[in-house]
C-alpha cells in the first residue's frame, strides 16, 4: 500500500488530500477531529491529484455539485454503507441520523450512523455535513461546526464570504 498527499487551499483552510495507491481515500481539515496521524499520509506529492483538486476548486466557486472522482472508503462494512448513503444526499440538501439508518434499514441506529458519518475519510466530496440532528440542529462535524454551518450556509445560497 503506497500513500502520497498534498495540501491544497480552500475558504476553510488548508485541505489534506491523501491518496492510497493513487486513489483519493481521504480529505481532512486542520484540526478535524478523527484526523489520522500525519505519518500515515505518506510522502507529499502533488502529482495525481489534480482531478480532485479542480473539483474541489469549482465545488468552491459554486460551479460543482456533484464530484465524480474515483473513492477508496477504508472503513467497516457498515461504515462504508453510512457512507455510500452520504454519497446519495444532494446537493444543498440534508438528512437526519435517523434518515440514514432507515435507508439502511436498521431504525434505531441513528446513534450508530452518526459514529460512522464522524469517521468519514473523505469530508467535502463525501458530504457528511449533510446530516443533522432530529430536530433539524446542527450536531457533530469533525471539522467543526463552524464549518459545518459555513457549508450548509454556502450550499444553500445563503453563504456571506
Amino acid at each position: 500500500m503506497h500513500r502520497t498527499h498534498t495540501v491544497i487551499d480552500s475558504p476553510y483552510g488548508p485541505l489534506t488530500l491523501v491518496a492510497t495507491d493513487g486513489t483519493l481515500s481521504g480529505l481532512y481539515m486542520t484540526e478535524q477531529r478523527h484526523r489520522p496521524a500525519e505519518e500515515t499520509f505518506g510522502d507529499r506529492d502533488p502529482d495525481g491529484f489534480d482531478a480532485a483538486a479542480e473539483q474541489l476548486t469549482a465545488y468552491f466557486a459554486g460551479e460543482l455539485t456533484h464530484f465524480d472522482l474515483p473513492l477508496r472508503l477504508d472503513g467497516t462494512p457498515f461504515q462504508q454503507s453510512v457512507w455510500q448513503q452520504l454519497l446519495k444526499i444532494p446537493y444543498g440538501r440534508t438528512r437526519t441520523y435517523g434518515d440514514l439508518a432507515d435507508a439502511l434499514g436498521k431504525p434505531g441506529a441513528s446513534r450508530a450512523v452518526g459514529l460512522a458519518n464522524g469517521k468519514n475519510p473523505i469530508g467535502v466530496i463525501v458530504p457528511c455535513h449533510r446530516v443533522i440532528g432530529a430536530g433539524g440542529g446542527l450536531t457533530g462535524y469533525g471539522g467543526g461546526l463552524d464549518r459545518k454551518r459555513r457549508l450548509l450556509e454556502f450550499e444553500s445560497g445563503t453563504a456571506l464570504f
